[in-house]
């Protein structure tokens, strides 16, 4: 079966100039965009950024108002979705209730008149790991298990591109992750492209080799999954994938392959590189994980960048414990530090020194707007 699933793949997915507006309103602005063949590609961000617009135009679900959808090198944007190579697998599962999983993964196949049913079914199940399960109804299974006969129907017939919208949604969130994982094995077996729409940053960045980071209808950055959070180019995609101490900053000068930045009087490097503006004023970016505190009578070694402060706040959180310190600048920065060996002394009100590698920083410019709220809006 992913013999004859690797033939069916066909070329890249490219819009060209793809948008689509109701009325005044521009649900996605025009954006070119192209998904390698085999791919497992992600279209990320929160309510209303248009990614599943964008998606239910490469089904042909809505009808876009410019640009074109090549499939394959086959300019598919004027047929229906019944002749498009593409299967959309929903949030909702829509299994036939009263169909066992047998009959439901063979639906399509018998609907066609497709002959020698039986094997091709039996070798879907065993992909997806349910060939135990063949005999019964959708209820009798799990969400997990329900989404996976929903996947096993879709790619039965053989399509060039699964298109997922919200798949994994409705389920908690243990079994969400268990589902992240098996849906990047049947990706990886199967070979075929996948076009996956979610606002669960964690979830594309676990399951997709590309992320498309849409905001306002318009793709913010595209990328591998760690260029995007170690490199973010706006201030948009520092906070949506993961989270970023953002202070504001000015470049001072350069040293080598570093620019200088001052932040609230304190000198910090970050590297050329690594900065997305040639502006002057700035938002110097570091991961809170990136951060190590210490008690503010710790030396520090030369060469990192270093802020004071005092601790605000702490938060057992498990793996790390969450701080929140105050600068003598008058930032807020959030440090998370690993529960391996914790200092005592580390309590709000405690003097600390913050400190990272250069490298590890970023400059974004100062004139985009921080939205700090994105993620959590989107969650």
């Amino acid at each position: 079966m992913t013999d004859q699933l690797r033939d069916a793949t066909g070329g890249d997915v490219r819009l060209t100039g793809i948008g689509k507006t109701y009325g005044s309103f521009t649900a996605v602005h025009p954006l070119d965009l192209t998904v390698p063949q085999g791919s497992f590609f992600a279209l990320l961000g929160a309510s209303g950024c248009g990614k599943t617009t964008t998606l239910r135009m490469i089904a042909g679900l809505e009808e876009p108002t410019s640009g074109t959808v090549l499939i394959g090198g086959q300019d598919v944007t004027a047929l229906p979705p019944y002749k498009r190579p593409v299967n959309t697998v929903f949030q909702s599962y829509a299994l036939f209730p009263h169909l066992d999983i047998f009959e439901n993964v063979a639906f399509g196949l018998r609907r066609r008149g497709k002959k020698d049913v039986k094997k091709q079914v039996d070798e879907m199940l065993e992909l997806v790991e349910l060939g135990q399960y063949a005999r019964r109804k959708p209820h009798q299974l799990s969400g997990g298990q329900q989404q996976r006969v929903a996947v096993a129907r879709a790619l039965i017939n053989h399509p060039q591109v699964l298109l997922l919208d919200e798949p994994l949604g409705a389920l908690d969130l243990k079994l969400r992750r268990q589902m992240q994982l098996e849906l990047k094995r049947i990706q990886t077996e199967v070979g075929i492209t996948f076009v996956h729409v979610t606002h669960d940053q964690e979830e594309a960045m676990t399951m997709a080799d590309t992320i498309a980071v849409m905001n306002g209808g318009r793709v913010e950055q595209l990328g591998a999954p760690a260029e995007l959070y170690e490199n973010p180019a706006t201030t948009f995609v520092a906070n949506f994938l993961g989270q970023s101490n953002l202070l504001p900053a000015e470049v001072t000068g350069g040293a080598g392959e570093d620019l200088l930045v001052s932040v609230a009087g304190t000198r910090l490097a970050v590297p050329r590189a690594r900065c997305a503006t040639g502006a002057e004023r700035v938002h110097l970016g570091v991961r809170p994980e990136k951060i190590t505190i210490t008690h503010a009578t710790e030396q520090v070694a030369e060469g990192r960048n270093k802020l004071a402060g005092t601790v605000l706040d702490s938060s057992f959180i498990g793996v790390s414990t969450q701080y929140v310190v105050r600068t003598d600048g008058g930032q807020e920065v959030t440090v998370f530090e690993q529960n391996m060996e914790r200092d005592a002394r580390i309590v709000p009100g405690a003097a600390v020194q913050l400190h990272w590698n250069p490298a590890h920083s970023f400059a974004l410019d100062a004139a985009q707007a921080i939205d700090a709220g994105t993620a959590e809006e989107a969650a």
